[in-house]
């Protein structure tokens, strides 16, 4: 089924959490919220799960209204899944009690074979007479996914689900989770502050600032083509480069972009560490500050004259096993494809 926001709005008290949110999650895609903490992205998924009546506007599943100012269909009726960040297991119920508590009203004779059915998807068949503190964090999380999805809800709803899991073991099990939702057919909407997380995990992301979507679409789009400075710089890191636009083309130390500006303005070009080329036939000269290996790729940090008597400090992502000294001399060029032009921010 799809859910649909239609301009939601939202405040607690004076404080106001969303500003007309519009937003469609359809079968079987995975849409994630992403945006620093306190953007209302956690506040939306609540009112999709009934947790909060709606204020103002309206949301739909599978063509029916689920809850408007005034009408609110309770949760427990909205074939709705919740996948808390702290997993909200009972410790005093085993695994599959815990899966079972979300099967309390289907018909007592399915319930056996759902709880296994549930827990196959997310191997965990073996540790069915388990209970929590006998399992590891990323165990816990796939209890709890597979507790969510036992009713076999029309949506499911994950709210910073891998947050509290260590780095390495969080890969592993975002890796699972993402085959486990591919293959379930159901709407998934995922709130993370992560955007790493949201590019692996989302066919859509939507970017959220201060209760307003700023950008949303697949994850390449925001990469490559973010729609201002904010999005740009949340979706990765950035360098900074001053610039002045002559002739359409905003022009810095180290080569220009088309502008769609007027000329003589001042204009900020921000260029995504991989797209610093080095070695490039016809750059711009650079002295490598330093060098270090990072496992997927190797970080280089540059010095280069920013033509005023001063120094542009950047930083370049190249693939792993170049190694460059320090104080080696290179030249660097823009990748466009990966150099972005916005006015420069207010003071």
């Amino acid at each position: 089924m799809t859910l649909v926001f239609r301009d939601i709005r939202h405040a607690y008290g004076p404080l106001a959490v969303l500003r007309g949110v519009d937003l469609t999650v359809a079968p079987g895609e995975i849409v994630c919220l992403l945006g620093a903490s306190g953007c209302g992205k956690t506040t939306l998924l609540r009112l999709a799960a009934g947790l909060e009546p709606l204020q103002s506007g309206q949301i739909e599943l599978g063509g029916q209204v689920i809850a408007e100012p005034g009408r609110d269909v309770p949760p427990e009726r909205r074939g709705v899944g919740f996948v808390f960040q702290d997993y909200a297991l009972f410790p005093h119920l085993t695994v599959a009690e815990n899966v079972a508590f979300g099967l309390r009203f289907a018909p007592r004779g399915e319930r056996g074979w759902r709880v296994m059915d549930a827990l196959a998807r997310v191997g965990l068949e073996a540790y069915q007479g388990a209970y929590p503190h006998m399992l590891s964090g990323g165990q816990q999380q796939r209890v709890a996914l597979a507790r969510a999805l036992a009713p076999r809800p029309a949506v499911l709803l994950l709210d910073e689900a891998f947050a509290s899991l260590d780095a390495r073991l969080r890969e592993q099990v975002r890796d699972d989770t993402l085959h486990v939702l591919q293959t379930s057919g159901i709407a998934t909407l995922l709130v993370t502050h992560d955007s790493e997380e949201a590019m692996f995990m989302g066919d859509r992301i939507a970017l959220m600032r201060e209760g307003r979507i700023l950008q949303i679409g697949p994850p390449e789009t925001l990469y490559f083509d973010p729609v201002d400075r904010y999005v740009a710089t949340f979706l990765g890191e950035v360098n900074r480069l001053p610039g002045r636009v002559r002739e359409g083309r905003a022009e810095t130390a180290i080569g220009s972009l088309p502008a769609q500006m007027a000329d003589g303005t001042p204009a900020e070009v921000l260029v995504r560490p991989e797209g610093l080329r080095l070695g490039a036939e016809g750059g711009h000269p650079a002295e490598v500050e330093a060098c270090r290996l990072l496992g997927a790729t190797t970080l280089v940090h540059l010095a280069i004259p920013d033509g005023t008597g001063g120094l542009l400090h950047l930083h370049a992502r190249l693939p792993p096993g170049r190694r460059l000294a320090r104080g080696e001399q290179v030249n660097v060029a823009l990748d466009p494809e990966r150099a972005f032009v916005f006015p420069p921010e207010a003071s």
